[in-house]
């Protein structure tokens, strides 16, 4: 299996040292790991949510150094998506030998999902689709990546008593989200690190895979989103097990901005 969501300490949001990182995968077993470090353009209240990417692609070197012959080291970027920052975000993009790309949505109209305000008034409808609505718009402007980040990161902090996302109370958004990635020959991730804790009042809905399935996708990536070395691969098996009823036979991960199937 591959990881193809964590942050190094490059990403001010994040304490996890790449060396540990690649060490705790060698000793759980992966066969790689995409460091996905942040660009996000105009984060509200946080300038430093971009990376020194010259920096950035020496630490790759120097790993894929020490660890090449036991750990496939990806290089990658998390890009946080707005709709006045698209054309900077993709020169930035464009500048370097990415093998991955993938591509997220942190900011709704100036708001952050992450916090409980941009719950407040709303129902958990209407801020779900807001979300859902945004990741649309953004997949029809972007035109480099390679898979959309956790579909599902609206629920993180979400101020409801059930934060389930189901297909079925936004059935029509999901399926013009999915039917665009397949058109384009894109996917998305199954995003583990959102249902770290496991709770029942936030589960993954399978019929969102089955669905996505049915209407022919076929690429899908698992990442975890650690920014700790403790959460790299959580509950990994657990969702392998979901794909595979879901449909899937394989995930994939990336490398020179190709899909590379691995067997589930």
């Amino acid at each position: 299996m591959y990881d193809c969501h964590m942050h190094t300490k490059l990403s001010t949001d994040s304490v996890m040292d790449a060396d540990e990182a690649c060490e705790t995968a060698i000793r759980i077993g992966l066969e790689g790991v995409a460091f996905t470090d942040h660009l996000d353009y105009d984060f509200p209240g946080q300038e430093s949510f971009l990376v020194d990417f010259e920096k950035y692609f020496r630490m790759i070197e120097e790993l894929r150094g020490k660890y090449g012959d036991r750990l496939k080291v990806l290089s990658a970027v998390e890009a946080g998506l707005q709709p006045h920052v698209i054309d900077r975000t993709q020169d930035t993009i464009r500048t370097y030998p990415f093998d991955y790309v993938l591509a997220s949505v942190h900011i709704v109209k100036g708001e952050d999902p992450y916090e409980k305000a941009f719950y407040s008034g709303r129902t958990k409808k209407e801020a779900y689709s807001l979300y859902l609505e945004a990741i649309y718009k953004m997949i029809g402007k972007l035109e480099s990546f390679d898979m959309v980040g956790h579909l599902g990161f609206v629920i993180r902090n979400a101020d409801y008593d059930d934060r389930t996302l189901r297909y079925s109370d936004h059935s029509d958004l999901l399926d013009m989200i999915f039917k665009e990635l397949i058109d384009k020959g894109r996917g998305f991730e199954l995003n583990t690190g959102t249902y770290r804790d496991m709770r029942p009042d936030a589960e993954y809905d399978l019929h969102l895979l089955k669905r996505y399935r049915e209407l022919g996708g076929e690429l899908i990536c698992l990442g975890s989103d650690a920014h700790q070395a403790r959460h790299i691969a959580i509950h990994f098996d657990y969702f392998a097990h979901l794909l595979r009823d879901a449909g899937f036979e394989y995930t994939v991960h990336f490398e020179n901005r190709k899909p590379v199937f691995d067997k589930l």
